[in-house]
């Protein structure tokens, strides 16, 4: 397992009591701001499980879920699971943004309302929040995404609950393509995304994009002429003053002021015996760099090759503000390791349960929108279809099932992706007592659909045996006359 150790030590937040002002020195103060400990002792509701799952070698201690119901007494709920709690690796949410709307699926069905703001949205989050850092394992991460309504204040009120020591960055995103306001404003392009940590040591898998040609060429413009490696020169010095041997002087020469070398002298003098140490007409060291022994470039804090879906030959849901995908899967692999347990309790369209299930983690989603669940169950089916299929439908032929009342009348036709995508069955479905009978239907229905398609991939297993072993029976005829 990887972990990362940074230079700054842990203020002592990361176990036991949340006391804010210890933990960031700053404080959110707001009118209905309740205490952690009376957050932490709140209403556990019952959570009935009304699909038990496929079973599968990933699926240990039932630790693929999905929930239907109100999130926080769901996620208070897990805190008496000792399966769950002190064990979860990473958490990423994207929670509503204060935007005062309720949004529509592309069916024009609601989703969901987002119509908490101000202290009223602030204190609903931090009470999430503040269970879910209690539901993180000592070297897990969160990940909160959101745009610049509410971010800053969201970033003082987490550096309260996780400690300011624990925050990692302010990731800027590029959401979509150029707007062409005629408002007097900047175009809106960006949304963000802070990472925190629970302590000091958490899992951290380095992501980096791999070198094209052309940038490879660009930043490593050197070629050694010996070995015809390509290679660029780098500092090997490093500011801050240093009073022991990195402050010394090496070959005659002391640091620049201010600076202290990166190495001890009897490194820098390896180095410079393997021939790494290019030495400059007027004297001074800079240290060879090679490119064949670096996997990429690191990816920094702006992202802008994540965009949400933005062209009709991208496949999508078609719930509001779904995420790219590939968004989740570099924050996944980045912060869990396979069958790490990952948790989103604003799961809505199922892009990270999906993402997580097929990086090999195990997960847990939640959500109290109907059309969420539906949509989610619906994409672990059939998966999702061209963004462009709500404008040009494909025209069925007879032969063609339609899709179970599940996945509504509306519903583009999803077999021609089933070649494809490989439906996630190995899940238990859970449902509080208000949700419980829609919950129970959907069950039902998934319960069907499954059962048909086990009877399918049965009969087509059987087809192709069948027909193996006429072929095997053809070939083997001519021998056995020659016998």
């Amino acid at each position: 397992m990887a972990t990362g150790i940074p230079r700054t030590q842990s203020n002592g937040i990361g176990s036991g009591h949340i006391d804010p002002e210890l933990s960031s020195g700053m404080v959110l103060h707001y009118e209905g701001k309740t205490p952690a400990e009376q957050i932490l002792r709140g209403e556990r509701r019952n959570f009935s499980r009304v699909w038990a799952g496929r079973r599968s070698s990933t699926m240990a201690d039932g630790q693929k879920r999905l929930y239907f119901g109100e999130n926080l007494t769901a996620l208070l709920s897990l805190l008496d699971d000792s399966a769950i709690c002190g064990k979860v690796r990473l958490v990423y949410i994207d929670p509503p943004f204060a935007t005062r709307s309720v949004f529509q699926s592309r069916r024009q069905v609601d989703a969901y309302s987002d119509l908490l703001v101000g202290a009223h949205y602030l204190e609903f989050l931090r009470n999430r929040l503040i269970v879910l850092r209690e539901l993180l394992a000592e070297d897990g991460s969160i990940y909160v995404h959101l745009d610049d309504k509410m971010a800053c204040h969201v970033k003082i009120i987490m550096d309260e609950i996780f400690g300011r020591n624990q925050f990692r960055n302010f990731i800027t995103r590029k959401k979509c393509n150029p707007k062409n306001y005629t408002r007097k404003v900047f175009g809106n392009v960006a949304d963000f995304i802070l990472f925190y940590t629970r302590t000091d040591r958490y899992v951290w898998n380095r992501p980096i994009e791999p070198w094209t040609p052309e940038r490879a060429r660009k930043e490593y413009e050197y070629l050694d002429p010996q070995t015809g490696r390509r290679y660029k020169k780098v500092p090997v010095h490093a500011p801050g003053v240093r009073h022991g041997e990195t402050g010394k002087r090496w070959r005659g020469k002391l640091p620049p002021p201010g600076k202290h070398w990166q190495y001890a002298p009897e490194t820098l003098d390896e180095l410079d015996a393997k021939g790494e140490i290019y030495w400059s007409p007027n004297g001074n060291p800079r240290r060879k760099v090679y490119l064949d022994q670096s996997e990429g470039v690191a990816i920094q804090d702006i992202w802008l090759t994540l965009r949400d879906a933005h062209n009709q030959n991208i496949k999508i849901t078609g719930y509001p503000t779904e995420k790219n995908p590939e968004l989740l899967h570099r924050i996944i692999s980045a912060s869990s390791n396979e069958g790490d347990l990952v948790l989103d309790c604003f799961s809505g369209s199922g892009t990270t349960l999906a993402v997580a299930n097929s990086l090999n983690r195990r997960w847990i989603g939640i959500d109290s929108s109907s059309a969420a669940i539906e949509t989610t169950l619906r994409r672990f089916a059939h998966g999702m279809s061209i963004m462009g299929d709500f404008v040009e439908k494909k025209t069925q032929t007879p032969s063609e099932k339609m899709p179970l009342p599940l996945f509504g009348d509306a519903a583009p036709n999803h077999s021609v992706h089933r070649t494809t995508h490989v439906p996630i069955t190995d899940f238990s479905f859970w449902s509080d007592a208000e949700c419980s009978e829609h919950a129970t239907r959907l069950a039902s229905e998934w319960k069907s659909w499954t059962a048909e398609t086990e009877r399918e991939g049965a009969t087509a297993t059987a087809l192709i045996r069948g027909n193996s072993s006429t072929r095997l029976d053809r070939h083997a005829a001519p021998d056995r006359s020659r016998r």
